[in-house]
């Protein structure tokens, strides 16, 4: 009786399923396959030894009680916290183990740094092991990768340092929660609710920048609000910092250049000032009393409106230095954006950071480092590297990348980032001879930087799933593992992360590497194909605008930059034209200078030319740019049905999630490729070539397509 009556009450009540929405990102600790891996790995991780005892350790505790639970669908046994134990896996500081194990591991022990960690294998236990309590979290967070992506644990031997010290994200977050170039939500800083309430969205924040090896985050919009260093926000700044120092995270925050004006009415910001240095001297000292491990200043000054030394007749470096001064005896750094341009500079937009920074070069302070984007103009889907990589051997420079996809779909296209991420950084700058990459300049190896780092621009809202498209989890994950390592193998860490993320299935892996692999060029097809750039719609960036002219300033048009006319297209960047090339190394003047044979990724970013110029393709160039924007459209079609194959084989929520914004995807892709060619069309006077398919509408649609309220700005 009671069964039947158990059956009629679950027909009447249905069973409800929790959705899989992405919150749990790459730390999803998905259950084992079958019974064999289950014995597997359970006969490590039911007999840990966690030896130490810190809040890090607490940490690294209920990090391995969340993975078992998400394993094996239960709670952890006891996990043993002295040297006497009998576990097969032992996790603990080098100098906690017992003697001899110490003394087998002391050969390796010298190979770490601070932060590094070792995994080994060592007579029937696995040890993870490091220097300091932050080396161990990272290295448990490799180790339960290693069971994420079922490695074979007996043949492991692992010694792993993270090349670049500071590794940070920067929010683009304001104060009243809006994200200047966010598409995930609001900001997760619940400011009115600090510092009484730490939110679990916080720790699991940190959690997720941990086990990826960030170690910093500025929290707060480089257009900066001086509010943010009043003691209202340093206490509740003091509250975030407290929640993140378990996992090896120091705050950083925005400094507005006239915060001495804005908030006590000084008469002047000048960073030669007496009374303006003994004004950021106290502010410092307050700001180390809220925040003992405060890491320091992040500065955008100069560029679209922020105060900065040009206000008073002073260098980059006079404000920077005066800063630097400040955070100095508390050990604190200074991170001074070389984005810096002015729409008053009669010279190529592209040319100013070079030309300011370059003269610049050794007088900066030992503890400010020049935080310079990837490219010379700003985040667009295809750019050459910045010149000024290789080119200020005393003065270290950090990377600046944006995760967040201001131009590159924003929110719902698919793209890997690592893609564009790899090509910058194994870019040659030539420097010291040939391979002299840019990842060994931020790594300190090309220039003997004492002080390295890289930053990306945060994708992260409120959104369940954090980044608004469930794969652009992949470009936060990817960021944290080539800021670890700028030489890593972007491959690999696609399939890592499909693999913690989705699934260990072999057809799942290979389909979702494969959309990985090639979307990065498929979206510059369909955006912005033979180095065309800056042609999007004005102010929110979104969808195409090669015909944006006019307002306040030339270098935030689309017309500035391809100058198109009945004759040709593209900016000249050689000797005949704005001579931006003359700032990079002589080979690749050769390369880039000569419009035969530049490769067609570039050519109209360096090279003017004539519509009916025949290529080495054998297409013109107005042939040539049609069908790279059909092979866009085609490339997005080919992604949809990729995905599709993997229905049933992916958790059904997420499957739609993506399936529905492929089928965006695909739309804007169309949607660039006619509005384009159209424009673009109207100069050539041209026929578009055989395959490429008639837009669906005229250009006057395209011109009055408008949306109110696009996120982001």
């Amino acid at each position: 009786m009671k069964k039947k009556f158990l059956i009629f009450i679950l027909s009447i009540f249905p069973v409800f399923v929790f959705a899989n929405d992405g919150y749990g990102l790459w730390l999803q600790y998905l259950p084992f396959e079958n019974k064999a891996i289950t014995e597997y790995y359970s006969d490590y991780l039911d007999n840990i030894v966690l030896l130490g005892n810190s809040p890090t350790h607490e940490v690294i505790h209920k990090e391995l009680e969340f993975a078992y639970s998400g394993f094996f669908d239960k709670k952890i046994g006891k996990i043993s916290r002295t040297n006497t134990g009998s576990g097969l896996l032992w996790i603990g500081k080098l100098d906690d183990f017992p003697k001899e194990i110490k003394d087998a591991l002391s050969e390796y022990a010298q190979s770490l740094n601070d932060e590094g960690f070792l995994l080994h294998y060592l007579k029937g236990k696995l040890i993870v092991s490091s220097k300091t309590d932050i080396g161990l979290l990272y290295g448990t967070y490799a180790f339960l990768k290693k069971i994420q992506t079922r490695k074979k644990l007996e043949d492991l031997h692992e010694i792993s340092n993270p090349k670049i010290q500071k590794r940070l994200l920067n929010h683009w977050d304001n104060l009243n929660r809006t994200v200047e170039r966010g598409y995930a939500g609001f900001s997760i800083w619940n400011w009115h609710r600090l510092p009484q309430h730490i939110d679990q969205q916080y720790i699991d924040y940190a959690r997720a920048n941990a086990s990826i090896g960030i170690n910093g985050t500025s929290i707060t919009n480089v257009n900066a609000n001086a509010l943010v260093l009043t003691s209202e926000y340093l206490e509740k700044a003091a509250a975030l910092a407290d929640a993140f120092r378990p996992y090896g995270i120091k705050i950083y925050l925005t400094a507005r250049f006239n915060a001495p004006m804005v908030l006590d009415n000084l008469p002047t910001a000048d960073p030669l000032n007496p009374e303006v240095q003994q004004w950021w001297k106290d502010k410092v000292k307050e700001i180390y009393a809220y925040i003992p491990d405060f890491g320091g200043f992040l500065v955008k000054a100069d560029s679209e409106g922020q105060p900065g030394p040009h206000n008073y007749g002073r260098t980059q470096a006079d404000g920077a230095n005066m800063l630097a001064d400040a955070v100095k005896p508390f050990g604190g750094i200074v991170m001074w954006r070389a984005f810096v341009y002015n729409e008053h500079t009669p010279t190529d937009r592209i040319r100013q950071a070079y030309d300011e920074f370059k003269p610049l070069d050794g007088k900066f302070s030992d503890n400010v480092i020049v935080q310079v984007k990837n490219g010379p103009l700003d985040f667009q889907p295809k750019e050459p590297f910045h010149p000024l990589f290789g080119a200020m051997p005393e003065t270290p420079l950090m990377m600046e990348f944006q995760i967040t996809k201001e131009y590159l779909g924003q929110d719902t296209h698919w793209v890997n980032l690592a893609s564009m991420w790899e090509e910058v950084l194994q870019s040659d700058t030539y420097a010291n001879g040939p391979g002299s990459t840019v990842s060994k300049v931020l790594d300190g190896s090309l220039h003997d930087y004492k002080l390295t780092g890289i930053a990306g621009v945060s994708n992260i809202g409120t959104d369940r799933n954090w980044t608004g498209h469930q794969t652009a989890q992949a470009d936060w994950y990817a960021f944290g593992q080539l800021a670890w390592n700028p030489n890593q193998n972007i491959e690999i860490i696609a399939e890592d992360w499909i693999r913690m993320t989705f699934s260990n299935d072999p057809e799942v892996i290979k389909t979702m590497k494969g959309i990985m692999m090639n979307s990065y060029e498929i979206l510059v097809n369909y955006m912005t194909p033979l180095g065309l750039h800056h042609i999007m719609a004005r102010s929110h960036h979104w969808g195409p605008g090669p015909w944006v002219t006019g307002g306040g300033r030339d270098d935030w048009t689309a017309t500035y930059y391809h100058k198109a006319n009945s004759d040709s297209i593209g900016f000249d960047r050689t000797e005949t034209g704005s001579n931006a090339l003359a700032q990079y190394a002589h080979e690749w003047k050769e390369i880039w200078g000569d419009s035969e044979t530049i490769p067609l990724e570039f050519l109209l970013w360096f090279h003017r030319m004539p519509w009916n110029k025949k290529l080495f393709t054998g297409n013109t160039l107005w042939d040539e740019l049609a069908i790279s924007y059909q092979k866009g459209v085609e490339g997005a079609r080919w992604m949809q049905q990729e995905w599709n194959k993997l229905e049933g084989l992916i958790d059904p929520d997420r499957f739609k999630h993506i399936a529905s914004f492929l089928k965006i995807q695909v739309n804007e892709a169309e949607w660039w490729r006619d509005a384009c060619l159209l424009y673009f069309g109207q100069y050539s006077k041209m026929p578009l070539p055989e395959g490429v398919e008639a837009p669906k509408h005229d250009l006057n649609y395209y011109l009055n397509f408008k949306r109110n309220f696009v996120p982001g700005i």
